[in-house]
């Protein structure tokens, strides 16, 4: 198909939302922009607290590809958003809201990855999509995920 009969096609079967809900929908887009950072560093942090016993600003740098700079500033927002504390020479802990935080957020990883898994996208690009795809979806596209795999696996079940 070339790209003009893409676009023209498009013209055809698409319309323009009202204004208000397209704000709503771009500013629910921005949201989550906003608390993925958080989201992303309170999932890190609970990683790497749980397979290296403690989570350096220096580790987190390195496996999320940011200057040791961006973490200490990141790290002041999780402290001023009540999810982490840090010590000294002892790097960084979560709160126990940064603990359900975290875990909430694993919980959703984990879901979109096996959604993705179960409609046949390969392991790898499963993980690397579901980092951004768990941050912008709303918690009733999460239900209908958690039923499409629970209504999968009773019909697996029932074969």
């Amino acid at each position: 198909m070339s790209g003009k009969s893409i676009a023209h096609q498009t013209e055809q079967t698409s319309d323009l939302p009202s204004e208000l809900a397209q704000a709503r929908r771009f500013g629910k887009a921005r949201a989550a922009q906003a608390s993925a950072l958080i989201e992303d560093y309170a999932e890190l942090i609970s990683d790497l607290l749980a397979n290296e016993g403690e989570a350096r600003p220096t580790d987190i740098a390195r496996r999320l590809g940011v200057s040791h700079a961006t973490v200490i500033k990141t790290i002041a927002r999780l402290k001023k958003a009540g999810v982490a504390t840090s010590r000294p020479y002892r790097g960084v802990f979560l709160t126990e809201a940064g603990q359900a935080l975290a875990a909430r957020v694993k919980a959703r990883h984990r879901l979109v990855v096996e959604v993705l898994l179960a409609i046949g996208v390969p392991t790898e690009a499963a993980e690397a999509d579901a980092e951004g795809i768990e941050h912008h979806v709303s918690e009733t596209t999460i239900e209908a995920f958690d039923r499409f795999l629970r209504e999968r696996v009773s019909v697996r079940r029932a074969r």
